[in-house]
C-alpha cells in the first residue's frame, strides 16, 4: 500500500517528456537549496519516492549529480560544472571575436562569423556587420558551408563517418553530396588549412573559412567570411584565408590571456 502523502507510482503517467521535464525539476531544485534528500525532492514535485531514485540514477550515471557521503543526499555533480564551462568557451570567443570580426568585415568587405559546433551543425556565435539577416544563433549544415567544412576537417575517424553514413541534404546544384566528393574536399582543407564553398548552401554566397584554436590547441571555432561573386572572387580566395588566419591567431591570443598561466 503507497504512503497516503505520496501520488500511487501507476496514476503517473511515464512519457519521455515527462521524465525530462521532472530531471531538469530536480537539477533546478539542488541549486536552489542544496543537498536534498529523495524524500525532500518527491515531496516537493508531488511524485513518488521510486520516481525520484530512478532519475536521480540516470543522472549520477552522467555525473549530473552526487550523493553527498552516506547520509543518501544528492548534490549537483560535476557533470554541470562540465556543461557549464563549454558555454562559458562559447560566451568567451564571441567576446573576444566580436571586434576582430569587426575590422575583418569592413577589410574584406563581407559578412565575417564565428561559428561553434553545436548539435551536428555549425552555429553562428559573432557576426559583423548586424544586418538584417542575422545569423547569430542559427545552424546551418557543415558539408555545405566553409565554416562547417573546417568543422568536419577537425573530425576523428569515427565522428567522420557517422556523418558520411548519412545521406548529404541538398541545398543548391552545387551542394557536396557524394561521400567521395566530400571527403576529397576534406582532405583539401586539412593540407591547405583552409575551406571554402561556392554557391552550396546557398547559390549566391561564397565563403572561405579557416579553423580558430583555443588554448592547448584544440579546436574552438570556424573563422569565416560571406560574400557574393563581386565581392569574393575565386582569386581571391588564398589572399582572404590569410588574412582569416592571422585574426584566427589574434582570437587564439586573447583566449589564452584568458585562460592565463
Amino acid at each position: 500500500m503507497h504512503n497516503k502523502s505520496e501520488p500511487a507510482a501507476a496514476a503517473e503517467p511515464r512519457t519521455a517528456t515527462q521524465a525530462v521535464d521532472r530531471a531538469l525539476s530536480m537539477l533546478t531544485l539542488l541549486a536552489q537549496h542544496g543537498p536534498s534528500g529523495v524524500t525532500e525532492l518527491a515531496r516537493e514535485l508531488g511524485v513518488h519516492k521510486s520516481t525520484v531514485s530512478r532519475l536521480m540514477t540516470t543522472m549520477e550515471k552522467f555525473r549530473f549529480v552526487e550523493q553527498v557521503g552516506s547520509r543518501g543526499k544528492f548534490q549537483l555533480g560535476f557533470g554541470i560544472v562540465r556543461l557549464a564551462g563549454a558555454t562559458t568557451a562559447q560566451l568567451d570567443i564571441a567576446r573576444e571575436s566580436k571586434s576582430i570580426c569587426a575590422r575583418l568585415s569592413s577589410e574584406l568587405h563581407g559578412t565575417v562569423s564565428l561559428s561553434v559546433l553545436e548539435g551536428g551543425g555549425a552555429t553562428t556565435v559573432t557576426q559583423e556587420p548586424r544586418t538584417e539577416r542575422n545569423w547569430i544563433g542559427l545552424r546551418v549544415p557543415l558539408h555545405a558551408t566553409a565554416c562547417g567544412k573546417v568543422l568536419l576537417a577537425n573530425f576523428g575517424f569515427e565522428e567522420l563517418e557517422e556523418v558520411l553514413r548519412q545521406p548529404l541534404p541538398r541545398f543548391t546544384e552545387n551542394t557536396i553530396i557524394s561521400r567521395g566528393a566530400l571527403t576529397a574536399d576534406l582532405n583539401r582543407v586539412r593540407d591547405r588549412g583552409w575551406a571554402t564553398a561556392v554557391g552550396e548552401f546557398e547559390a549566391e554566397l561564397r565563403s572561405v573559412a579557416v579553423p580558430v584554436r583555443g588554448p592547448g590547441g584544440r579546436m574552438a571555432g570556424a573563422l569565416s567570411v560571406s560574400a557574393d561573386s563581386q565581392h569574393l572572387r575565386g582569386t581571391d580566395f588564398p589572399a582572404v584565408a590569410r588574412v582569416l588566419g592571422e585574426a584566427a591567431e589574434e582570437i587564439l591570443e586573447r583566449l589564452q590571456d584568458l585562460a592565463g598561466p
